[in-house]
């Protein structure tokens, strides 16, 4: 490191495992342990889905990445008039216990982590699991992996919201108190900045309201006596890799020290792991473009270094086609590739932090830093994360810097290779088919399961559900006794929607 940099930089004494972690969370970084690699898929059906599981398995994955259908996020079953048209549109349709065994059957959950992009119906997801897992034999302490259980970036950004705010958070709450009692490994919450991203935000808005949405957890889960220095350990953040390359880097950078800044001084955190943030990047989905779709690996590929540089711990690349469809299986394969040659080609991974004590880099950062905490100290002004989005502050500002970005695309100061230069002909590449006949094979199984059940017992554990609903009782022990009483996902969401009514955005 030249003499000059050293001099230069106000924090050249930071080293990576030590707070603030602005040069990662731990001292050998990819030099000990690698970034997990996942795939992020879900296809028409459970059965379909679990085939491309164990393709990505077999070509190297470890870690697996559930996407839901959009009537699984919003609490409908598939044969249910709302669900019409989109089952197994998305993601994969998850209606009950069955279908989540058949989603992971051969699949040791013990051995894999998995990720499950689920907010809304997060708690009967992972009830599901849980069921599954005990089905299988396999202690609760053994199974890892995650699920978003961001229920306050829907009313922001993506809008599969069902629930008031104030009863999702009571949800939310429940499942970290469930979780650090019955499920030590599993990441209860992963707060995430992807879809905010998504949405159009800058990266400071993308951190600014991910870190207030995040404070809010916490205050939620200190109110319900929860010790954060417990809870805090098992917080994950989920953040998007964008176009701007040293940008992205110094984000990265920027929202490990903002984390742990928030959770010592705010919070009083002691515990060193609840300090740090851990988070898992996917690479920027609205960057993609039909246009010349193949450019879009090269766009991936160099998003994910950004990711590698900023110190990632799990990261997800998009695949090419994905602007057009779902991924078809040598589009994944492609995008799995692309991290494995970063990891192995590249010898970036022999090095921490290698960017550190660059002129640009470090200023970002420091600059990053300041504005996430101007508009954290105006959210705080508001009244909190809940305030702000019930008075529209955080959709306002992603809407008017959304447009301001398509702005620019429209007048050619920002340039996308393909969209509006070095424009191409069109040129057809295959694409993944949604079958029919699996969307009509899963909402048959499901009836066929309603029908044969005990429903005695399943009318029963809703019952309980309902007055646990009504009381301070956690929901979790509740919503598993239903899910193994083959009630669905569906009759258990529409048991809490008669108990905590349903939202709608003014």
């Amino acid at each position: 490191m030249k003499e000059e940099n050293n001099i230069n930089n106000s924090k050249s004494n930071i080293t990576a495992g030590h707070f603030p972690y602005r040069r990662g969370i731990y001292e050998g970084m990819y030099k000990d342990k690698l970034w997990t690699m996942r795939q992020y898929s879900g296809m028409t059906s459970a059965i379909e889905s679990n085939k491309r599981f164990k393709y990505l398995l077999g070509k190297g994955v470890n870690g697996l990445s559930v996407a839901f259908d959009l009537p699984t996020q919003i609490g409908y079953d598939s044969d249910h008039p709302m669900s019409i048209g989109e089952v197994g549109k998305v993601g994969v349709p998850i209606s009950s216990i069955y279908d989540m065994d058949l989603l992971f059957d051969k699949i040791d959950l013990s051995k894999i982590s998995t990720s499950m992009t689920i907010n809304s119906t997060a708690c009967i997801l992972l009830a599901f699991y849980v069921c599954v897992a005990e089905k299988r034999g396999i202690p609760l302490s053994k199974i890892q992996g995650t699920i978003q259980n961001d229920i306050l970036k829907e009313y922001i950004a993506r809008g599969t919201y069902i629930y008031p705010p104030d009863h999702s958070l009571r949800i939310i709450s429940d499942i970290f108190e469930f979780c650090s009692k019955n499920i030590p490994k599993w990441n209860t919450i992963s707060i995430s900045g992807y879809h905010i991203r998504e949405a159009g935000s800058s990266l400071v808005q993308e951190l600014a309201f991910t870190f207030a949405n995040a404070i809010t957890y916490v205050e939620t889960a200190i109110k319900k006596g929860l010790d954060p220095n417990v809870f805090g350990s098992r917080i994950s953040f989920f953040f998007n890799a964008h176009n701007g390359f040293l940008e992205e880097i110094a984000k990265f950078r920027a929202a490990r020290e903002i984390w742990a800044t928030i959770m010592k001084t705010r919070f009083k955190v002691t515990n060193e792991k609840a300090l740090k943030c851990r988070f898992h990047v996917q690479t920027g989905g609205s960057t993609l473009t039909a246009q010349q779709p193949q450019n879009n690996i090269v766009r991936t590929t160099i998003q994910a270094l950004s990711a590698v540089l900023g110190g990632a711990q799990s990261i997800h690349t998009n695949s090419y086609d994905e602007a057009l469809g779902l991924p078809t299986e040598k589009a994944a394969k492609i995008a799995l590739r692309t991290q494995q040659l970063i990891a192995n080609e590249t010898n970036l991974v022999k090095f921490v932090d290698p960017l550190f004590g660059s002129d640009i880099i470090e200023t970002l950062t420091e600059k990053y830093i300041l504005k996430v905490n101007e508009i954290l100290k105006e959210i705080d002004q508001i009244g909190g994360a809940v305030k702000a989005i019930e008075d529209g502050y955080m959709q306002k500002n992603i809407s008017q810097t959304a447009y301001e970005y398509q702005k620019s695309i429209d007048n050619n100061s920002t340039f996308i290779v393909g969209l509006n230069c070095y424009q191409e002909k069109d040129v057809e590449i295959d694409l993944q088919q949604i079958n029919a006949q699996s969307v009509n094979n899963q909402i048959k199984k499901l009836k066929k399961i309603k029908k044969n059940r005990d429903s005695a017992s399943a009318a029963k554990s809703l019952e309980e559900l309902k007055t646990a609903a009504e009381s301070n009782s956690n929901l979790m022990p509740f919503i598993i006794s239903a899910a193994k009483n083959e009630c669905t996902l569906g009759e258990i969401s529409d048991i809490l929607r008669e108990c905590f009514g349903e939202y709608k955005m003014s």
